[in-house]
């Protein structure tokens, strides 16, 4: 189970971006990569797109590209600053069963973080 997630309010703690915050857009699991909103952003060469209407214009684009998952960390949901995460086991019952379910939490303040 992955401790960062796509939607995740996460700080990039090294880099160029060192500092900045953003909501993860994308989780690249097989290479332990996140693609993070405004940070990493690289500039991309297009040509047009073959269309009629030509609805892809050509030109240079800025893209997020993806940056790897240990220069990023959770922003605590309390304290707005970075944290590391940990995990709870709570029961939980559903249609008269009770099922175990991990929960993750900030540590530094201890709330959850979904």
């Amino acid at each position: 189970m992955a401790k960062i997630k796509k939607g995740d309010q996460v700080l990039v703690i090294s880099g160029k971006d060192k500092g900045k915050t953003g909501r993860v857009l994308e989780v690249i699991t097989d290479r332990d990569r996140v693609v993070v909103e405004g940070v990493q952003r690289v500039t991309k060469h297009t040509k047009m797109g073959q269309s009629q209407r030509g609805t892809r214009t050509g030109g240079i684009e800025t893209v997020e590209a993806s940056i790897h998952v240990s220069n990023v960390m959770v922003v605590d949901p309390e304290t707005k600053k970075g944290t590391r995460v940990g995990y709870r086991l709570e029961e939980v019952d559903r249609d008269g069963r009770t099922k175990t379910v991990r929960v993750r939490v900030a540590k530094r303040s201890g709330k959850d973080i979904d």
